[in-house]
């Protein structure tokens, strides 16, 4: 071994940009950037919510819990076929959790990125019980959950946080 050389860990960028299952499960590639990738997944997902035209609700829901069925697949699959469970690179499920936290935020610059912050602190701090969901949930559910939950505890943040800032209206 080259000494000089890193080593690989993981699988290469051509491995998950020729695999559809790895190459969605990996954000279209978001989840190659080494470091941080979940952050960056909701951050690429969040600014993209904030420069497209915004469905409305219904077609919202429907696209995170359309995407919330498809992940469980495709991030499942993605797991087996790396043989490690829940890559660090896989981040559909953050971009799942994004958007799911977006449904209860105006469509305001300042509201998207409290979602944001809202969302990864939950998601990285794994408050109970998530983190035992977490380690408890098997294949694409277990990827997939976390986030979600992660979604939900944003969400409630943001809910009390509006509920507030009407109040002092």
């Amino acid at each position: 071994m080259d000494a000089g050389k890193p080593q690989r860990t993981g699988p290469s960028a051509g491995t998950i940009l020729r695999d559809p299952v790895h190459l969605v499960s990996f954000g279209l590639g978001t989840g190659l950037l080494p470091r941080a990738p979940g952050t960056w997944a909701s951050a690429a997902t969040a600014f993209a919510w904030w420069l497209l035209p915004t469905p409305g609700l219904a077609v919202h829901l429907a696209l995170v819990v359309g995407l919330l069925l498809a992940g469980v697949w495709f991030c499942g699959e993605s797991e087996r076929r790396l043989g490690r469970k829940d890559h660090p690179g896989i981040v559909l499920d953050e971009i799942v959790g994004m958007l799911a936290t977006l449904l209860v935020v105006p469509d305001t610059p300042g509201w998207i990125l409290a979602a944001l912050l809202a969302f990864r602190v939950m998601d990285i701090s794994k408050p109970w019980p998530i983190r035992e969901i977490d380690h408890r949930s098997p294949g694409g559910w277990g990827i997939m959950l976390d986030d979600v939950l992660a979604a939900v505890y944003a969400a409630l943040a943001l809910i009390g946080l509006q509920y507030l800032l009407t109040l002092m209206a």
